[in-house]
């Protein structure tokens, strides 16, 4: 064991946990009051169910040797996994498991924002067990198991571009399409300062996210640290300039947005660009991001907090970026389309997107379909409890309480 590798993987760990926190105050701002507890106890009630799916059979399916497509059941309840690190080894196999727990935790908690202020709060809990299971391990196995068949293909996705986000993204638009529009669609961030708050801890915490998956610290770790904070303060600023030419003002929440798909996008890349290849992808996440949540916004399609725009479309821009500006010298040989012409690799990336776009989407649908029709279960809160607010309906809690006030 390397003590400077695991005291690195251990912070990043730490900063990967508290991006979870982080999207709680980003969602919390951006709803209306009557629904602020609910959606940040979406995020804390994803921490405290995925950590346990995780440690029982989450982590098996996802790393156990298996096939192609998804692992076994040979790590239930961590079984067969060393308490010490054996020979060669970096850090201890504990660790790993815990830093990839904290990706699988955060993963589903992206989706809420897409059926915010209308979801019924004890199916969301089996909700968060089922797709987890069933959408979140499969295709992490894909994608970074030694075996899985992306990762032999060729894809690159060192973060989670295609795990988390694009992945997150689409389960998004199949919640929007199956659970319905609110009753009053109309949304007016209820706080401002935790909207910023929120994106501040998420760019924060996503140094643990791309850099620690690097596994270790050292050069790979210090160039995705680098690109990771390129790439947001790149989108940042192009979506602040554009919304400024277009309505004469700069808004908070927009370059707070901006940042995040700048971040999502740089994911996939981080540990196969340079810097210049991260202003690209950050000036290309706030733009195309840009428009799509605009686009999105004059579809039926009611995702509440832009989920697919910024983490689908910010996803899917990464991951085939990745494929454009992937350099040698940083991948350790793999090259992209802008070093040497190299376009097979951009179709990789593209087999990458599309498989999980599929597979995602059409479980995504299967599972919200089944628990929509069980009987005394269902997606959707009650009309009542929805004009309500789901604070008091499902938590019987109010963000705040004037002194003397109801």
């Amino acid at each position: 064991m390397d003590s400077g590798h695991t005291s690195w993987m251990l912070i990043a760990t730490a900063l990967v946990f508290f991006m979870t926190p982080g999207l709680a105050f980003f969602y919390g701002g951006l709803v209306r009051a009557k629904n602020l507890v609910n959606t940040m106890m979406m995020s804390f009630m994803a921490i405290a169910i995925v950590s346990i799916v995780w440690v029982l059979w989450g982590y098996s399916l996802a790393f156990g040797t298996g096939n192609a497509f998804i692992g076994d059941f040979s790590h239930l309840g961590l079984s067969g996994i060393a308490f010490a690190s054996a020979e060669g080894e970096d850090i201890p196999p504990l660790l790993f498991v815990a830093f990839q727990m904290m990706f699988a935790v955060i993963t589903p908690a992206l989706i809420t924002g897409a059926f915010a202020e209308r979801f019924k709060f004890s199916t969301y809990l089996i909700f968060l067990v089922i797709w987890s299971t069933l959408v979140y391990s499969p295709i992490t196995h894909w994608v970074w198991a030694d075996n899985g068949w992306l990762l032999e293909l060729g894809a690159l996705d060192f973060a989670g571009g295609t795990v988390i986000h694009i992945n997150a993204g689409i389960a998004a638009v199949a919640a929007s399409l199956i659970v319905g529009k609110r009753r009053n669609p109309g949304l007016q961030p209820n706080n401002v300062p935790y909207v910023i708050l929120g994106a501040a801890i998420l760019w924060f915490g996503w140094f643990g996210f791309n850099a620690g998956s690097a596994l270790s610290a050292g050069d790979s770790a210090a160039n995705a640290f680098l690109v990771t904070s390129l790439a947001a303060s790149t989108a940042a600023l192009t979506w602040g300039v554009i919304s400024h030419f277009k309505t004469g003002k700069m808004g908070a929440v927009g370059v707070a947005t901006g940042a995040v798909a700048g971040l999502v996008a740089i994911t996939p890349a981080a540990g196969a660009v340079n810097a210049m290849g991260s202003l690209a992808i950050g000036f290309g996440a706030g733009l195309i991001c840009f428009y799509a949540v605009e686009l999105l916004h004059k579809t039926n399609m009611d995702d509440a907090l832009d989920v697919f725009a910024v983490h689908g479309i910010g996803g899917i821009w990464g991951a085939i970026a990745t494929g454009i500006f992937a350099t040698s010298l940083i991948t350790g040989g793999t090259t992209g389309l802008i070093e040497d012409g190299n376009i097979k690799q951009v179709g990789i990336q593209a087999v990458g997107v599309i498989a999980t776009l599929v597979y995602s989407g059409v479980v995504s649908l299967i599972i919200l379909f089944i628990l929509d029709k069980i009987p005394g279960l269902g997606l959707r809160a009650d009309e009542a409890d929805e004009d309500l607010g789901l604070d008091l309906a499902s938590h019987g809690e109010q963000a705040t309480v004037r002194d003397g006030a109801d």
